[in-house]
């Protein structure tokens, strides 16, 4: 008749039964405890231990206060809790800005090379991997390779079509051209770096 859910009028009974008309009267709203909640006693000890630390992040202070305390704490956690107590400090930004053009411009073709790899998701088929080598005076793609890895030996590979393709493998030149990369870990392989010293 009132128009109420059915769990409404069974709660309002069971406080009435409990506590009679003066259990009905409306209450504050007030915060559920909260199961997971992390004990005062252990918050203290983790700023402390934040406080002796204090230039760790708050990632570097989990894994720390993890191996040293042997009680496990999520990086949020601890972003929580120093947040809390104000002593998350704000990061040294330091803003770079983008140049219009390179500094040490190239003059020839052959003097500096830029390589990189491109990640290719075929469905069905997995990953692939585009290496490319590009003259940077000249803006021309000199070899290009498709591989199924990105190992050293494939930057290797690719290298060595650019060199066979420039013919810079058997003209005599007094430098070989530079190459530039983004330092990815085939790029700086110990591998890579003996076979470029052979190529030298």
């Amino acid at each position: 008749m009132l128009g109420i859910p059915r769990s409404t009028y069974y709660d309002w009974y069971a406080r009435w039964s409990d506590g009679g008309f003066d259990a009905l009267t409306d209450r504050s709203p007030r915060p559920r405890s909260v199961w997971n909640r992390i004990p005062d006693k252990v918050r203290a000890d983790r700023v402390d231990f934040a406080l002796e630390h204090e230039d760790l992040t708050p990632r570097e202070l989990a894994v720390k206060y993890t191996d040293e305390k042997r009680c496990f704490v999520s990086e949020s956690s601890v972003y929580r809790i120093l947040s809390a107590e104000d002593l998350i400090a704000a990061p040294a930004h330091v803003v770079i800005r983008a140049a219009d053009e390179f500094r040490d411009k190239t003059i020839r073709p052959n003097e500096l090379w830029q390589t990189d790899c491109t990640y290719l998701k075929v469905i069905s088929w997995g990953w692939f991997y585009l290496s490319t080598i590009l003259d940077d005076d000249s803006r021309y793609i000199i070899a290009w390779r498709l591989c199924t890895t990105m190992k050293a030996a494939d930057v290797a590979d690719t290298l060595e079509l650019a060199l066979e393709a420039s013919r810079c493998d058997s003209a005599r030149v007094v430098q070989k051209p530079r190459l530039l990369s983004d330092n990815g870990s085939s790029y700086v392989a110990p591998d890579l770096a003996d076979i470029l010293r052979v190529k030298a």
